[in-house]
């Protein structure tokens, strides 16, 4: 099953700081995901100014329960850089030529 994440970080002063801190750990865990064929897609957020604000992800996962335990260690989850996160489940289209 499919689902989108959408996620927008935190809009105080220390927010960008606190996403490039642990950026590499989540690239890491984006990687493993990556994988498992559970992250399909994805990338960051940006404002008109081309900032990184949040993030956007297509997951591949059994049911949502999967989901939720896989983020239990997300850095961008688990360490405040999301401050607010919409999960829903998502079909990813497929065109054929």
């Amino acid at each position: 099953m499919q689902f989108i994440l959408i996620a927008y970080d935190g809009t105080d002063a220390e927010a960008f700081e606190r996403r490039m801190k642990v950026r590499q750990e989540h690239l890491e865990k984006i990687e493993v995901l990556k994988s498992r064929g559970e992250f399909l897609a994805g990338g960051a957020i940006l404002d008109h100014d081309g900032k990184m604000i949040g993030s956007m992800i297509v997951y591949e996962f059994p049911d949502r329960n999967a989901l939720d335990k896989a983020l239990q260690d997300e850095p961008y989850y688990t360490k405040g850089v999301w401050h607010k996160v919409e999960i829903k489940p998502f079909r990813m289209a497929i065109f054929k030529k």
